[in-house]
């Protein structure tokens, strides 16, 4: 057997918007973030502008029609990002804002689980680091890791899910995620 090795996401993805970001707004890696974060993510848009600046993903929740934006980090999170990130989704209207980072500070999961405290069930904030893998010779494996979420996130997506009109490929969809959820609750 093999042994898993982190590398340097900077072997991975050199540059951040024509690696990283051109990596991740492709349909089956967004889907991967989606099936992490339980969001259908569509609609995808990547640097969309905010005023002068552009943020590097911008999507949809494709049950609750909420809008998600991301924005990457591919270094330790920074008081600029965090700037970033408030100030994109203020002028994009985004009820999910994810950040993803290489190593998140203590002091921005700090914030982040601030935010989430302190903003109403319309807004939610993700941080999430980046990791990369390989076992001997092969290809990298990215990982996603959630180091901060709002608590009742689910609960809440559940919510707006069933207060909106679904059609019924959403319906059937949100039934089996649903359900496939509280199985992995009871399951621990």
């Amino acid at each position: 057997m093999g042994k898993l090795k982190e590398i340097d996401i900077r072997k991975v993805w050199q540059h951040e918007q024509y690696d990283f970001s051109k990596w991740l707004s492709s349909e089956n890696n967004l889907k991967e973030l989606g099936d992490i974060l339980n969001l259908s993510l569509t609609d995808v848009e990547t640097e969309k502008f905010v005023g002068n600046y552009r943020c590097d993903i911008l999507c949809k929740d494709e049950i609750t029609g909420k809008v998600v934006l991301i924005e990457n980090q591919l270094e330790p999170s920074n008081h600029d990002h965090l700037g970033k990130i408030i100030t994109y989704s203020s002028g994009l209207d985004a009820s999910v804002v994810v950040w993803i980072v290489q190593n998140a500070r203590e002091e921005h999961a700090s914030a982040i689980e601030w935010l989430n405290k302190h903003t109403d069930n319309e807004v939610s904030f993700f941080l999430i680091e980046i990791h990369a893998y390989t076992i001997g010779n092969s290809e990298p494996a990215p990982q996603f890791k959630i180091i901060e979420q709002p608590n009742d996130f689910n609960k809440s997506i559940k919510t707006s899910s069933q207060n909106s009109e679904l059609n019924e490929s959403q319906s059937k969809r949100l039934e089996f995620w649903t359900q496939f959820n509280e199985l992995l609750e009871e399951r621990g």
